[in-house]
């Protein structure tokens, strides 16, 4: 698998297993993803080689830590950015949606819908001065919830059956069950307090 036509996964997942047994390779794993999303690239990438790696729990772990601390350090870095980097964020549908509704359950539900990008709330968040609290459990909850699930059949998929898995009801069903309703939930929301203003 080529991610972005920069990394390829195949090859940093042989280099990875050669260390996987040691302790500090999970702090490598974290610091990479904190990397990554600070400079908005595919910080999730680290998921095609965590996964296989390591059991579902230490896996969330690592993606939920790295996703979680690389989201803070673009949250403070977005502060940063030149206009032109500002103007690209300010278009896009996901800062429309937080500058109105910037709460916790706004940001819990971006964090969990399947394949959702991160570095856009990331962003968003710090230009908009989101509460740091709401941006920071709903990066803890919405990432763990996510990367367990995915984890999950990843790690599976890799001694027993296909990767076809992924594309299974079954892994995006629960994120689409608990991030749907809330989603519409606050569409509903804006809607009505437009209305009312």
């Amino acid at each position: 698998m080529n991610v972005s036509g920069l990394l390829d996964a195949d090859k940093m997942l042989n280099i990875a297993r050669e260390y996987a047994d040691h302790w500090w390779f999970v702090l490598v794993l974290i610091l990479l993803q904190i990397i990554m999303f600070t400079f908005a690239l595919a910080g999730s990438f680290i998921l095609w080689i965590a996964a296989p790696l390591y059991p579902p729990e230490i896996a969330t772990f690592i993606l939920a830590a790295g996703g979680t601390l690389g989201g803070i350090s673009a949250y403070l870095f977005s502060k940063q950015l030149s206009g032109a980097w500002i103007e690209n964020i300010e278009h896009s549908h996901i800062y429309k949606l937080l500058q109105k509704q910037h709460n916790f359950i706004t940001l819990f539900a971006f964090r969990v819908f399947p394949a959702f990008p991160h570095s856009l709330i990331n962003y968003s968040s710090g230009i908009l001065k989101v509460k740091i609290s709401h941006f920071i459990f709903a990066a803890i909850a919405g990432l763990s919830i996510k990367a367990y699930l995915y984890s999950s059949v990843i790690y599976s998929a890799t001694s027993t059956s296909s990767s076809q898995d992924l594309l299974d009801i079954s892994v995006y069903g629960p994120l689409l069950l608990i991030s749907g309703p809330v989603l519409i939930y606050v569409f509903i929301k804006i809607k009505l307090t437009g209305k009312s203003e």
